[in-house]
C-alpha cells in the first residue's frame, strides 16, 4: 500500500516515513515490514531515515503516538455531543474505525502481540494509550452517575478490544457496532 504520490510530494521526510509506515503496519503488521520496504515506500535514503528514526523500533513508538493522537481527537469530538449520546457515539467510533479500508484491529492490541516485553518502549505506548482511553471512560461514567465508574471503565475497554478483533475476523463491523453499544449499555445500566 504506497503512499499517493500527490501526498508526498506535500509532506516533509519525516511525514513521509510516517505515513509509509502506517500504511505497511496496518496492512502487513509491524515486524513483518522491513526498514528497507518503508524506505522504498516513502522515497528516502537510509541516512534521511536514520536521522529521524535512529531505529525501526523509534518509528513504531510514533506510529503509535500518531495513533494515540488520533484517538484523542475521536474521543474529543464525542465531548461535543450531549453526554446522554457519548457512549454510542464511542461505540460508531469505533465502528467507523473498523470500516476503513485495511483494517487489520486495533493497532495497539496488534503491537502488544508484536512486542511482548512490557519493558520495551513499544508498550509503554500501547499502556499510556489503555490507560487513557479507560480513564476517560471512567470520567464519563461518573459523570452519568455510574457506580464504580472505574471497575465499569476497565471493562467497557475489554469489551471494546473485543469488538475490536470481532470486526477484523467477522468482517462485519456493522453488527460487531450494534453488539459494542448493547454492551456499553447494559455494563452502565441503561437501555440500549
Amino acid at each position: 500500500m504506497a503512499v499517493p504520490e500527490q501526498a508526498t510530494r506535500r509532506l516533509g521526510a519525516r511525514e513521509r516515513i510516517l505515513a509509509a509506515a502506517t500504511a505497511l503496519f496496518t496492512e502487513h503488521g509491524i515486524r513483518a515490514v522491513s526498514a528497507d520496504r518503508i524506505l522504498a515506500e516513502a522515497g528516502v535514503a537510509k541516512v534521511t531515515f536514520y536521522r529521524h528514526f535512529p531505529t525501526k523500533d523509534d518509528l513504531v513508538v510514533a506510529y503509535l503516538q500518531a495513533e494515540l493522537a488520533a484517538a484523542k481527537e475521536i474521543v474529543a469530538r464525542t465531548t461535543e455531543l450531549p453526554r446522554v449520546w457519548r457512549s454510542q457515539a464511542f461505540a460508531l467510533a469505533i465502528g467507523e474505525q473498523m470500516c476503513a479500508p485495511g483494517f487489520r484491529g486495533c493497532p495497539f492490541i496488534n503491537a502488544a502481540a508484536e512486542y511482548p516485553d512490557p519493558a520495551h518502549p513499544v508498550r509503554a505506548v500501547v499502556t499510556r494509550f489503555r490507560a487513557w482511553l479507560t480513564g476517560e471512560i471512567a470520567v464519563e461514567l461518573s459523570m452519568l452517575g455510574v457506580e464504580d465508574a472505574g471497575a465499569r471503565a476497565a471493562e467497557i475497554m475489554m469489551v471494546r478490544d473485543g469488538a475490536m478483533v470481532a470486526g477484523y475476523l467477522s468482517g462485519d463491523p456493522d453488527g460487531v457496532t450494534a453488539a459494542l453499544q448493547r454492551a456499553i449499555a447494559a455494563i452502565v445500566g441503561r437501555e440500549g
